[in-house]
């Protein structure tokens, strides 16, 4: 069983694969995967190459209605591949193989495209907020925040 902190790169490993699909990063990604997958091993890096290209046409033919619940699907099956070959080494050549996979991420990934500096919230993906019975909402507070009845500006303020 993984820890934690490997279960976390195995999932940013399917979500980068997912996510460089159809992008400029994916050439990149792609060969240091398969690279990754096959341990020096040609046949096998051959192998893994051929499933990361299948699941970049899954994606470009998900179409827009199923595209969610592919890229989804395509995350999991990648987040499994990880973790599978993680737990199946042993503790000197995972921890290797992990911090290869931590590199590999950070070279190669595409950045998520959305940040936040302090304070501020980020989301890849459809942001609600809502303030309900007298309560506040923000998604970026600069400053602070009161809940309460707000003074009446001076005449000096207009």
């Amino acid at each position: 069983m993984l820890d934690q902190t490997l279960l976390a790169l195995a999932a940013a490993g399917g979500s980068a694969v997912v996510q460089a699909a159809g992008t400029d990063a994916w050439g990149g990604l792609r060969q240091a995967v398969g690279r990754w997958f096959g341990r020096g091993d040609e046949q096998r890096e051959q192998g893994e190459l051929e499933r990361l290209d299948e699941t970049a046409a899954a994606l470009e033919g998900s179409g827009t209605d199923g595209a969610q619940r592919v890229m989804i699907r395509q995350e999991a099956v990648w987040q499994t591949r990880f973790e599978g070959l993680l737990e199946s080494m042993d503790a000197a050549e995972r921890n290797r193989a992990s911090e290869q996979l931590r590199v590999l991420l950070v070279q190669h990934a595409p950045l998520a495209g959305v940040s936040a500096g302090e304070g501020g919230l980020a989301a890849g993906g459809n942001v609600e907020i809502r303030a309900d019975g007298g309560s506040i909402a923000a998604g970026v507070l600069h400053g602070g925040a009161q809940v309460g009845t707000p003074t009446v500006p001076g005449s000096h303020q207009g």
